[in-house]
């Protein structure tokens, strides 16, 4: 098995539409989705993250607040999977609650090993 990271973006401006109740359903719906993939022996690990920050740049290791970007743009969260390949990898984030969403996403991509040069 060969591990991904799902990564979700967008959505949270039609989020912010949503009542209590529903956003209540919603919460329930990723509950059960990563419930799902825990049950089934795929799961990893799994969290939201916060919108607030910092960013490290380049040899001078210069320290900003960050990361800033357009609501589509920021990670919400990850969930780390174990499939058989790519096609598994899909099949399971197909389910994922951001993609009731019409700007949610799910970037789907293979943990890769390091090598010694």
């Amino acid at each position: 098995m060969k591990e991904y990271l799902l990564l979700f973006r967008g959505g949270d401006a039609e989020r912010k539409q949503l009542s209590p109740n529903e956003i209540e359903a919603h919460m329930k719906r990723w509950q059960e989705w990563i419930g799902g993939i825990a049950q089934s022996g795929h799961l990893t690990g799994a969290q939201p993250l916060t919108n607030e920050g910092r960013v490290i740049k380049g040899s001078q290791k210069k320290l900003t607040d960050g990361p800033f970007m357009e609501g589509k743009e920021i990670l919400g969260g990850y969930v780390l999977i174990k499939a058989a390949g790519f096609n598994e990898a899909v099949k399971i984030s197909e389910g994922c609650p951001n993609l009731e969403a019409e700007s949610g996403t799910v970037e789907i991509r293979e943990i890769g090993t390091m090598s010694a040069v």
